[in-house]
């Protein structure tokens, strides 16, 4: 149904329609097979972008896959599979926008269409569920629900309550095969097999061809005449030929021909011009044998049969090592427990009874017990117990991390000593591990600029070999007939038209660019699935590639350089008013602010009122509150005007500052700590002294980024004094103070337009316009949901040393991706000269065409290899230390 005909209706009942969104859009990931080099992922987004309703289409060669951002309201996910389909290519759903949370449910009892009926529309009308799809046949249910309201135990419950009578409705827990893995060894065995079939026949077609006519007198007998010069041996290799022409090598022929009929030319193009060029002039010698008496002639019938081969071993062998560039993405994938331990509490909160149960039947708010030495079930808080949790898997972070009631654990992690009782926060696809795996598989899909020359390349690359390979054969074969090369370089057996033959066919095969394609694509999978398991989250190629070339790092103060959790370390009065009055006054005042020194403030005042025994009942309202965003808050306690802030905010007020608080702000700004001025009725009337601690690593971090040739810079909103004292501590030259959000994004800019390449370490809200004006921002996983949304390159735990990690990694990515050019074009500059013949008038020296096969599937081989080669990628800062 479209959204069209819903307005029409309405319209019709005669009330009119507003603000009707014009286009919304779906994103779906389809597998893709078929494809053999970058053309034909080129040809597919070409074909996807032509569909009326696509907006966006990203085609992964290496991944195998396809994004595809399209209008549900004027294509359908089926149109876009048919569009592929129409290419010669084949689609399967891997996903879609609504796979959010789904489960997947096996039904028994249901006997009717009527109790299938009935389940449906039970589900359709549950509160929760967004979509539900039936197999009447299997007795299947899928259904995708919100997280928030319902989960998989209370549509069980709900399907199992519907039983009518004596007809007993059961549902329990199906999981379907991992379509990714299912699909890679489908895929693996075919290539496999297809292989082995070819080897069958082509083995003794290269014996009867190369290896029985040089053993005398074994081989004597492949020459014995049937008829006229058809002998023994011809025939037989013709019979064991055309099979792997074309029932093994019949993918070729199905490939050029979709190729062709796209008016683009790919891998299968080239492999079908030559194997079909060596297999029909070997029939043509063969009936020339035949009819003729005095007709000698040599046939090819084992280059087109071993060149088969050699490419169906290559490509099996690139799949396999594909598999592997997935690796770390798997080993993620895996960490969280297939069962998880429920409790049952009662009202008291005392436990009534445990339940083991599957991991994917956990409900949001569940309590779950982990005891020692089990994986951590699910996202959620300590509610109960204190224990370590080794969280390596997920973040990188070698040393176990204390758990106290309050603190967050990630499904995944491995509880090592305490007994914990945790509640689910977030379940399904909403957990850290789920999170982890979409925005890698979404960066491995993404496509780095760097790969465009690559693409470039690919367009017109085939073409141009067929061009060359042509005027080969033209060559050699015009200078054969002129005359302009002695007899004598013509092997035994051959003439002038098969020498220059086989050159031809030697530079169609061996200049295939499947090498070229893989090139990038596969190292940005290895990196971004290593990086994952270290704990740094690369969203895209784009990022990755720009990491490299980053001569600048900007750091925010509070929270990255600092370890962000402020302290209140003295509180002094420069007013008549009493210390509780003036706690509750800025209390109150602070209560409504998110910034950590304000927190800081009302834990300091919390404390104190708890050592002098009286807690006031409530905080006071606060009327007329104000954010002054980078200075402090403003607003009206009772009659009371109170300003909380720095000197900015005292400044802009027109507070006066006495010399007795300029000489307190002084001491302590020395001492890196940050004065939080407090006025009230607009005469000043304290201050407290808030200090926060620089991160253990901090130093390292920045002495380490100087000796990679890259400057450090510090910007907060704090005061010069303070920001002076915490830049010397860490080693920083350079820092701005008292800036603003909008004024952080602002330095970046200029240092932008002197032509530095910035990248921005950041943690709060305050620091997203800073995150997205970088070149490459970077956000703490500790921080807010907001910074890690704006940047490009998240470091899940709260560890500088991993702002070195990313770039140390991209710099070793961009290195093995260049390197791979080199493998890859390698192959074809030096490949294509010998395929062609130059070395042979002076070494004798040259590349038969399966020869020139076997170097083919070698460049793919060696490309994959060579990323593979990033797997043994090691921190830089770790591996000093060890």
């Amino acid at each position: 149904l479209k959204v069209e005909k819903i307005k029409e209706t309405i319209e019709d009942a005669g009330f009119p329609v507003e603000h009707l969104s014009e286009q919304d859009i779906a994103v779906c990931r389809l597998k893709i097979k078929g494809m053999m080099c970058t053309s034909c992922s080129e040809s597919i987004e070409r074909a996807l972008l032509l569909v009326d309703g696509v907006k966006k289409a990203v085609v992964g060669l290496a991944l195998e896959e396809a994004k595809v951002h399209f209008d549900p309201n004027v294509v359908d996910i089926a149109g876009i599979i048919e569009s592929i389909e129409g290419s010669g290519f084949g689609a399967v759903l891997v996903s879609s926008g609504a796979d959010v949370n789904k489960v997947h449910l096996k039904l028994e009892g249901v006997d009717s269409l009527e109790d299938c009926k009935r389940i449906r529309s039970l589900l359709d009308s549950a509160q929760g569920v967004n979509h539900v799809e039936m197999d009447m046949d299997e007795q299947k249910v899928t259904i995708n629900y919100d997280s928030a309201i319902t989960g998989p135990r209370s549509l069980i419950q709900l399907i199992e309550e519907a039983s009518p009578g004596p007809n007993i409705y059961l549902a329990t827990l199906f999981v379907p095969p991992r379509q990714r893995e299912s699909d890679q060894l489908q895929e693996t065995r075919m290539y496999r097999n297809q292989f082995l079939w070819s080897c069958i026949f082509s083995v003794p077609v290269f014996l009867f061809s190369m290896a029985l006519p040089m053993l005398h007198p074994y081989g004597n007998w492949l020459s014995y005449k049937l008829y006229h010069n058809l002998t023994v041996g011809m025939l037989l290799r013709w019979i064991l030929c055309t099979p792997v022409q074309f029932i093994v090598g019949r993918r070729f022929y199905v490939g050029a021909y979709h190729a062709l009929r796209r008016k683009s030319a790919n891998m299968d193009v080239l492999v079908a011009l030559g194997t079909n060029t060596a297999y029909f002039y070997s029939v043509y010698v063969i009936i020339k044998a035949t009819l003729a008496e005095n007709f000698e002639g040599q046939d090819f019938f084992e280059t087109s049969a071993m060149l088969i081969s050699f490419i169906l071993l290559g490509k099996y062998l690139e799949i396999v090592a594909k598999g592997k560039t997935s690796d770390a993405l798997a080993k993620l994938t895996e960490l969280a427990p297939e069962t998880a331990c429920l409790l049952t509490l009662d009202a008291g909160g005392k436990v009534v009874s445990e339940e083991e149960i599957s991991t994917q039947l956990i409900q949001r708010n569940d309590i779950i017990k982990i005891v020692p030495g089990a994986k951590v079930a699910v996202d959620g808080v300590v509610v109960d117990g204190q224990s370590h949790v080794n969280e390596s898997m997920i973040t990188g972070e070698a040393r176990p991390v204390a758990k106290r009631p309050g603190d967050k654990v990630i499904g995944g992690t491995m509880n090592e000593n305490g007994c914990i009782y945790v509640k689910a926060t977030h379940v399904g696809s909403e957990a850290a591990l789920s999170q982890i795996v979409q925005l890698v598989e979404a960066a491995q899909l993404a496509r780095a600029p760097v790969q465009l020359l690559a693409d470039r390349i690919s367009r017109y690359f085939v073409p141009t070999v067929v061009v060359v390979a042509f005027i080969t054969w033209l060559v050699w074969f015009t200078a054969g007939e002129v005359g302009l090369y002695p007899r004598n370089w013509i092997p035994k057996a051959m003439d002038k038209f098969e020498l220059a033959l086989q050159f031809g066919i030697s530079v169609l095969v061996i200049a295939c660019p499947c090498a070229l394609g893989l090139a990038t694509p596969t190292a940005v999978m290895v990196a971004t699935g290593k990086g994952a398991s270290q704990g740094v989250l690369i969203k895209g190629g784009d990022a990755l590639e720009k990491a490299h070339t980053v001569k600048t790092v900007v750091f925010d103060k509070t929270g990255t350089l600092t370890v962000g959790k402020p302290q209140v370390v003295s509180a002094v009065l420069f007013s008549s008013f009493s210390m509780e009055e003036f706690c509750d006054l800025a209390t109150a005042a602070e209560a409504n602010s998110e910034h950590p020194i304000a927190k800081a403030v009302v834990d300091h005042a919390k404390r104190f009122r708890h050592k002098i025994g009286s807690s006031p009942d409530h905080i006071p309202d606060v009327k007329d509150f104000q954010v002054h965003t980078g200075a402090g808050v403003t607003g009206k306690v009772g009659e009371r005007v109170v300003l909380v802030g720095n000197r900015r905010l005292m400044r802009t007020s027109e507070i006066t500052l006495v010399p007795e608080v300029e000489k307190y702000i002084f001491e302590n700004e020395e001492l890196a700590r940050t004065c939080v001025l407090v006025a009230i009725d607009g005469k000043m009337a304290g201050a407290f002294a808030v200090t926060d601690p620089v991160k253990p690593e901090a130093q390292r971090v920045v002495s380490f980024l100087r000796s990679m040739g890259i400057t450090s810079i510090m910007v907060t909103g704090d005061n010069r004094a303070t920001a002076a004292a915490i830049a010397r501590d860490v080693g920083i030259d350079y820092f701005f103070a008292e800036t603003s959000p909008v004024g952080k994004a602002d330095k970046i800019k200029d240092l932008q337009g002197k032509g530095v390449i910035v990248a921005m370490v950041g943690d709060g809200i305050n620091d997203s316009p800073a995150l997205v004006a970088a070149d490459v921002g970077m956000a703490i996983g500790a921080g807010t949901n907001v910074a890690i949304e704006a940047a490009d390159i998240v470091l899940i735990k709260s560890n500088l040393e991993d702002v070195v990690t990313a770039i140390d990694l991209s710099r070793q990515t961009i290195a093995r991706i260049r390197m791979n050019y080199v493998w890859a074009l390698g192959y074809n500059v030096l490949g294509m000269p010998i395929a062609a013949g130059i070395l042979y008038p002076f070494t004798g020296i040259r590349l038969p065409p399966w020869l020139a096969g076997a170097c083919m599937a070698a460049s793919s081989l060696s490309v994959v290899c060579s990323s593979l080669l990033l797997q043994s990628y090691k921190k830089p800062l770790h591996g000093r230390e060890g």
